[in-house]
């Protein structure tokens, strides 16, 4: 019986139809999601082949973007997939990730949003809670470095400006950018995000440190406050609430 179940093994197809041979021959392109996961994973279980676990897994996870997003827990929870396969999963995503994204490094220069955008959005766009970075810049909007300043549900409470700017004092930055996900995949700003943005252009204010822009990454698209328009707009309301007056 278990000699039998062996035949369902990709090992049994036509070399043409297994999916290595394919990649080697036709290139990655010509694979379907489930085949190029079934390289990953190499063996299947009983009397399932890998291609079909992975077409069990893409389907138990909701494809390759919920596969992204998934942790290890939920990919070994699918039969067939063990600890080992779940971190060679996701160590290919990340790669994929890395891939993906532009080079940002220190002395670089920000020419536009979309740029951040660019960089930003491979490692935001996947996942399940908002990230809050800041990007810090020099005198000459060359960037200095970027440091994750919280994660989970964007709140006043848990962004608070002196958390944001104590970095930012630290390594001596002239300006600073913000970034932050909406895993919903809508980049548009809440409420919440443009009444945190305003405080935190007002205390960059204060301490001679420039907010160039708040970026706000969706899934393929993204929202600037800069582009909008919206940030001296924001800062002069917040300082007006605050018994302040504009220049």
């Amino acid at each position: 019986m278990e000699q039998k179940a062996a035949r369902h093994g990709i090992a049994y197809w036509p070399v043409t139809e297994r999916p290595r041979e394919r990649l080697l021959t036709q290139g990655a392109e010509a694979l379907t999601d489930a085949q190029l996961l079934a390289i990953l994973l190499r063996v299947g279980r009983a009397r399932f082949s890998a291609v079909q676990v992975s077409m069990e897994v893409l389907d138990c996870l909701g494809g390759v973007s919920g596969l992204a997003r998934c942790g290890i827990e939920e990919l070994c929870a699918v039969p067939g997939v063990g600890e080992a396969k779940a971190a060679q999963i996701k160590a290919a995503i990340e790669l994929g990730k890395r891939s993906l994204a532009s080079p940002l490094s220190t002395g670089m220069k920000i020419g536009s949003s979309r740029e951040l955008f660019a960089h930003y959005h491979p490692s935001l766009r996947d996942l399940r809670h908002e990230i809050f970075k800041v990007v810090l810049l020099d005198a000459k909007h060359a960037i200095i470095r970027d440091v994750t300043v919280s994660e989970g549900s964007l709140t006043l409470s848990i962004v608070h400006p002196r958390e944001v700017f104590t970095m930012a004092v630290k390594e001596s930055a002239a300006a600073v950018i913000f970034l932050h996900n909406h895993p919903s995949g809508d980049p548009s700003p809440s409420q919440e995000d443009h009444v945190l943005t305003a405080r935190l252009v007002s205390a960059g204010e204060l301490l001679g440190i420039a907010v160039l822009d708040h970026i706000v990454v969706g899934d393929g698209r993204y929202v600037s406050f800069a582009d909008q328009g919206w940030l001296h707009h924001h800062a002069g309301r917040h300082e007006q609430r605050e018994g302040r007056t504009t220049m």
